[in-house]
């Protein structure tokens, strides 16, 4: 029986990339996704399910984290603040969402507990990224370190993020190689419908798409 890694799963291409690297090193999957009152919400969870049948992860976990919205401070879960669609912004965006990946590393550690997984897959960016605090290699490895101290002494999880030092068009490029069917991903902030093309991860997704060579399947408004 092949050991078993957590993948923390959006919907989005990253995530499912990371994923699909997992299911490439032998692992089987179990896939957690998170609403958390994200504009794009439902769009995701849909993305989700299909990236779950595309890799035939059976295991799989929908969780509701409504309190994100109660905190707000960011353009993803507060309605009363836009969602940028001038061009990438320079440090940390108002689309960050306070201590996220913190959060759902801390859950997806409790699901590989009881799981007996050996490892949770992240598909966090640190270079090709938006700025985000928690996307950054030493706090992943802090994060791995934390987790192992606080959980039961015959319990050793690893925290894989094997996009960290890629580049958008890497990212598009290895997807191409595992067969990820991006046309069941979406990355857009805003829109549900067709990705608005505007905002920095429509952006970032489209320049990765075009120094790749390769077209993106999804529809977009701005195009």
């Amino acid at each position: 029986m092949s050991a078993k890694a957590v993948v923390i799963l959006s919907g989005g291409m990253d995530s499912a990339v990371s994923a699909a690297i997992a299911k490439e090193e032998g692992y089987t999957l179990v896939a957690v996704h998170f609403n958390y009152g994200q504009r794009t919400q439902e769009k995701e969870l849909e993305a989700f399910r299909a990236i779950c049948d595309d890799l035939e992860a059976r295991e799989r976990y929908e969780i509701d984290l409504p309190f994100f919205s109660v905190i707000g401070a960011s353009a993803l879960t507060d309605e009363s603040i836009e969602v940028p669609t001038g061009g990438l912004e320079e440090g940390v965006p108002v689309t960050y969402v306070p201590f996220r990946n913190g959060i759902f590393l801390s859950i997806a550690t409790a699901i590989a507990e009881k799981e007996g997984a050996e490892a949770i897959f992240i598909g966090v960016v640190q270079e090709d990224s938006s700025g985000y605090p928690d996307c950054r290699e030493f706090y992943i490895e802090a994060m791995e370190r934390a987790v192992n101290l606080g959980t039961k002494d015959d319990t050793l999880i690893a925290i894989e993020a094997p996009l960290l030092h890629l580049k958008k068009s890497e990212i598009v490029e290895t997807a191409s190689r595992l067969g990820v069917k991006l046309e069941h991903t979406w990355s857009c902030y805003q829109n549900s419908q067709k990705a608005c093309g505007l905002c920095d991860s429509c952006r970032l997704r489209l320049a990765g798409f075009e120094k790749a060579g390769i077209e993106d399947p999804i529809e977009y408004d701005s195009l």
